[in-house]
């Protein structure tokens, strides 16, 4: 099985923390040079001095807030100037805050939906020239396992994560046939900040203590505990590889068999 991603060149986003970061330091370790992307630069050079170089990898940073998409766009064409190649991109970053979705205004939709689909289209549409040029291209999403499931109190998010995983879908179908392959990695209840704050917040809300809440929730679960952020950028990075060269237009649930639907 071919896993080498020695001479290929990885953006990831959202990667000072969480599954963003446990994806960039996997590819690192598969021998990709890396591309950090976050809007706090001492957290990115923090970071990328944990990434594996060890097969003489250039790794560098890009600092934007994914709030801003036009100064997004102007960073990049800066980036491109400097870079000739980009086989992989990682769209990752933080979802919108929890809701019931009767209560949500048009404009918790409308930076939702700049936060993540914009983004992510200014990002693959900046690289995709590059990808067909090389005749390798690994578009990956981490999105939600509300594409397939909607989750309580989450109404935004789960409006935006399907737009954002049809959105790929389309991709895929236009674009597997120059080598570039568009995916999704879903994933469930993970170790992260965000999953803490969700914890906190459903604690406060039930007048419950943290354990029982963490409990509960595990116990949905038929594994019976929570992902570590490593288990979610392992999918990842398999999808990456060139082993991974016709798995295409798939959405891949990383949630210990939370899911109910196939």
């Amino acid at each position: 099985m071919n896993l080498d991603l020695t001479d290929k060149r990885a953006i990831v986003c959202g990667s000072t923390q969480g599954i963003g970061k446990a994806i960039a330091i996997e590819l690192a370790q598969l021998g990709a040079s890396v591309t950090l992307v976050a809007r706090n630069e001492a957290k990115l050079q923090e970071a990328a001095r944990e990434l594996d170089n060890s097969k003489g990898q250039q790794h560098d940073y890009l600092v934007a807030d994914f709030s801003m998409p036009e100064e997004l766009v102007q960073q990049l064409q800066v980036y491109l100037q400097q870079h000739e190649q980009v086989h992989i991109l990682v769209n990752n970053t933080g979802g919108p805050a929890g809701g019931p979705i009767v209560n949500a205004k048009p404009e918790e939709f409308l930076s939702a939906f700049n936060m993540h689909l914009i983004n992510n289209h200014n990002l693959a549409q900046a690289v995709i020239p590059l990808m067909k040029k090389a005749g390798y291209g690994r578009i990956i999403n981490i999105i939600s396992t509300s594409v397939k499931q909607p989750l309580q109190n989450l109404g935004v998010s789960n409006t935006i994560r399907g737009a954002v995983a049809s959105w790929a879908k389309t991709m895929a179908n236009e674009l597997g046939q120059f080598g570039i392959t568009v995916n999704n990695v879903l994933p469930g209840a993970t170790r992260t900040g965000r999953l803490e704050s969700i914890i906190e917040n459903k604690a406060k809300k039930t007048d419950s203590a943290v354990d029982k809440v963490e409990e509960e929730m595990m116990a949905e679960i038929p594994a019976r505990r929570f992902a570590e952020p490593e288990e979610v950028a392992a999918a990842a990075a398999f999808l990456a590889t060139p082993a991974a060269a016709y798995i295409n237009g798939i959405n891949v649930p990383v949630d210990g068999g939370r899911t109910g639907s196939l």
